[in-house]
C-alpha cells in the first residue's frame, strides 16, 4: 500500500511540475528581451511577440528563421550580440505571448 501511495504521489508531483518547466523558458525569454532586445527594438517584448500567431512563431522557429524574423521586426538589433542559446528562450516567450496566446498581466 505504501508503495502505491509513493508512486501516485511521485506521478502527481511530476504532473504538477511540468507546466512550470515549460513557462521557465518563457520567463527567461522575457528577461532576455528586456535586457538585450528592448533598447534596440524600442518597444516591449509583448508587442514583439504579438507580431505573429503561435503556429506562425513555431513555423518560423522550426524553419530556422527566428533570428531573421527578429531582425525584420527590430531592424536595429545586432544578431551577432545575441548568444545562440538565448534564441530558444525568446522563442518560447514569443509563443506564449503571441496574438492568440496568453494576455499579459498589467
Amino acid at each position: 500500500m505504501r508503495r502505491i501511495i509513493a508512486i501516485v504521489s511521485l506521478a502527481l508531483f511530476v504532473m504538477v511540475s511540468m507546466p512550470t518547466v515549460a513557462t521557465a523558458g518563457a520567463a527567461k525569454g522575457q528577461k532576455l528581451f528586456k535586457k538585450k532586445f528592448r533598447k534596440k527594438c524600442g518597444f516591449s517584448g509583448v508587442r514583439f511577440a504579438r507580431h505573429h500567431m503561435q503556429d506562425e512563431w513555431e513555423e518560423i522557429y522550426d524553419d530556422g528563421k527566428f533570428p531573421d524574423e527578429a531582425k525584420k521586426i527590430c531592424p536595429r538589433l545586432k544578431l551577432n550580440k545575441i548568444k545562440p542559446s538565448w534564441w530558444k528562450h525568446v522563442y518560447e516567450f514569443s509563443v506564449k505571448y503571441a496574438k492568440d496566446g496568453v494576455v499579459p498581466k498589467c
